[in-house]
């Protein structure tokens, strides 16, 4: 058989997860700009120094080395693999001053130590992970540990009813659809499994590219917990909703009452 009739390998078995995932759920230029919008608003200043926990590819720290010539970051991962597709894929298009400006560890968020820092970032639901009350206790006194005098702590949530319905959603991006898949809840303990799963116009799937198990934390419980970790404030950003189609509109505006959203993301913002 010639070179041109040899078939091709399905589209998901040649997809590279972690730059679907970057495409279908990251959004570092809105999250760099809601970071220091709130940080000015506090202090009157920009943020410099940004530490991200559980940074993954490290997408956001470096969209933050790159937004300005004085922007330092620190990336801290346990998981080696993506840390290693981000110096590939992400540090690799830094310029030569921006990525000096940029550090990556392997390491463990409990207890990797760190200079002090602006601003200390958990995104992405990542400290979900930490399914017991003291472990997530102990993790929000390390970051506040990480913090300067003039410092914040960014975290993000997500919840309402249909959080904890098992179910499957599909959203579709350029060139596949991103489904996010709700595979189990225990309304016990708040334990739930997730998987995100992409699917390619050949017909081809590639499953279970990414999965969680974690605990679905209320927000009264993290505000609680961050205020018993030392925060002097634990604010609560709520998503407005646009007017027409009724959808999200991806601005966050400081709230104190929300409605019963049947689905909502929030960030959580906590000042040292």
């Amino acid at each position: 058989m010639s070179k041109t009739h040899r078939k091709k390998a399905p589209l998901a078995r040649r997809a590279d997860k972690y730059d679907l995932y970057q495409r279908s759920v990251q959004d570092p230029d809105a999250d760099v700009h809601f970071i220091q919008r709130v940080y000015r608003q506090r202090f009157g200043r920009p943020a410099r120094s940004l530490r991200e926990d559980f940074c993954g590819t490290a997408a956001i720290a470096c969209r933050w080395v790159k937004s300005r010539a004085e922007s330092h970051a620190l990336g801290v991962d346990l998981d080696p693999e993506p840390l290693a597709w981000g110096k590939k894929h992400n540090v690799a298009r830094l310029t030569r001053a921006q990525a000096a400006r940029l550090k990556l560890l392997r390491g463990n968020v409990l207890n990797t130590r760190s200079v002090s820092c602006d601003v200390v970032i958990a995104f992405n639901f990542s400290y979900f992970l930490f399914t017991e009350r003291s472990t997530l206790l102990r993790y929000f006194k390390a970051a506040r540990r990480h913090l300067r005098r003039e410092g914040l702590f960014f975290l993000d949530a997500y919840g309402g009813a249909d959080a904890q319905r098992e179910q499957q959603e599909t959203r579709r991006c350029k060139g596949f659809l991103y489904v996010w898949d709700q595979h189990r809840f225990d309304p016990i303990n708040h334990i739930t499994t997730c998987h995100i799963h992409f699917e390619f116009r050949d017909g081809s799937r590639l499953q279970r590219a990414f999965s969680y198990t974690w605990r679905l934390w209320t927000l009264p419980e993290v505000r609680e917990l961050l205020f018993e970790a030392g925060f002097r404030r634990a604010d609560v950003y709520w998503e407005g909703t646009d007017r027409e189609s009724n959808d999200p509109n991806g601005v966050f505006s400081l709230r104190k009452r929300a409605p019963a959203d049947p689905a909502w993301v929030a960030y959580l913002v906590a000042e040292r």
